[in-house]
């Protein structure tokens, strides 16, 4: 009964802002998101890394008109994500699973989001797929100062484990300083035993967000991604730090919104019949702390509208996605995006 009155009144509180910003017009709304793009590979051939069954004669059959329909489906979800809280859409996305900066070039110029003039942060990866993480960005809402990609380095009996690096981005969202990390972990392929692999992706997360709360107690920090790990697991919890309660967030804290839909059953991904939530936005203090001046944590959504829902079959209410095995089911992604709502006074 009591979760039922919180969020009863976080959503009067929701409505009250959207209220605000359409009657008085002193409240703006943006989003921010993230989403697993599903194996965005385009048909040329890369001889530097493994992407032979995304060949027009690889294993996937991966034509021209397949890699053309993957990208309209691809921007069509973009243009519709967050555009109930913020009608211009999404101020940045991050993204992963994508095989190269040529894959973004192409996925921008969709009509869907044509107008919106993103434009792209990338670099390679190590990853011995050859899929990358990435970012896109409004202009006109966001500048970006500085970009890097940090190594995830990761070892197996003495050998390097070749992963995503993770991708920070230090920018200003309107007038605000923020740094984006956007992150893809290691998979749970393996067993157990890779775990330490994600730990290690936290603690590298957490390692930047010290460094940058040494400099700023109130910097507002984003860690996104496909962390292949539950807002529960380790992980999140014990290396990054992160609560699901917004009221337990301390001075150098993280907030994580995605607990509290996890806990309550609802997941971005799904596997054998369980729901799993990797896809997050973890937020620093500086973000949920509405004394602080400029934007403030208002919100966070899962992106899982009916049209991204597998309508039949042995996989029905999964994530509608593009291949089920290597057969190709012309959907969308087998992840689902999610993003947050910031607000602030205008």
């Amino acid at each position: 009964m009591t979760r039922i009155i919180v969020l009863f009144i976080s959503f009067l509180t929701f409505l009250n802002v959207l209220h605000a910003q359409k009657e008085d017009k002193k409240m703006k709304i943006v989003t921010l998101g993230f989403y697993n793009l599903e194996n965005l590979f385009d048909t040329v051939d890369d001889t530097l890394i493994n992407d032979e069954e995304f060949l027009p004669g690889g294993a996937r059959s991966w034509t021209e008109d397949k890699y053309q329909e993957k990208l309209a489906n691809m921007a069509y979800v973009i243009s519709q994500i967050g555009i109930l809280e913020a009608k211009s859409g999404l101020s940045l996305l991050g993204v992963s699973e994508i095989e190269n900066k040529k894959v973004l070039e192409d996925l921008v110029i969709q009509p869907t989001i044509k107008d919106r003039n993103y434009q792209i942060i990338h670099y390679n990866s190590p990853d011995g797929r050859g899929v990358d993480v990435g970012m896109l960005y409004n202009p006109s809402h966001f500048t970006p100062l500085y970009s890097r990609p940090i190594p995830l380095m990761i070892f197996d009996d003495g050998k390097r484990r070749y992963t995503r690096d993770v991708l920070y981005v230090k920018g200003l969202l309107d007038q605000d300083t923020v740094h984006v990390m956007v992150n893809h972990w290691p998979s749970r392929g393996g067993g157990e035993i890779t775990a330490s692999h994600r730990n290690s992706g936290a603690k590298l997360c957490r390692n930047v967000v010290d460094s940058l709360f040494s400099l700023n107690e109130n910097a507002k920090i984003f860690v996104m991604g496909d962390l292949n790990d539950d807002p529960t697991d380790e992980s999140l919890k014990s290396h990054l730090r992160a609560v699901g309660n917004i009221k337990d967030v301390k001075k150098t804290g993280m907030f994580n919104p995605f607990e509290d839909f996890f806990r309550r059953g609802q997941g971005s991904n799904a596997y054998r019949d369980s729901w799993s939530l990797f896809d997050q936005i973890v937020i620093s203090r500086g973000v949920t702390n509405k004394k602080n001046q400029g934007y403030f944590y208002l919100k966070a959504n899962i992106f899982n509208k009916a049209f991204l829902v597998q309508p039949s079959g042995q996989y029905k209410g999964y994530p509608f996605r593009t291949f089920s095995f290597d057969k190709y089911q012309g959907g969308y992604s087998d992840h689902f995006p999610t993003y947050v709502c910031l607000v602030k006074a205008i």
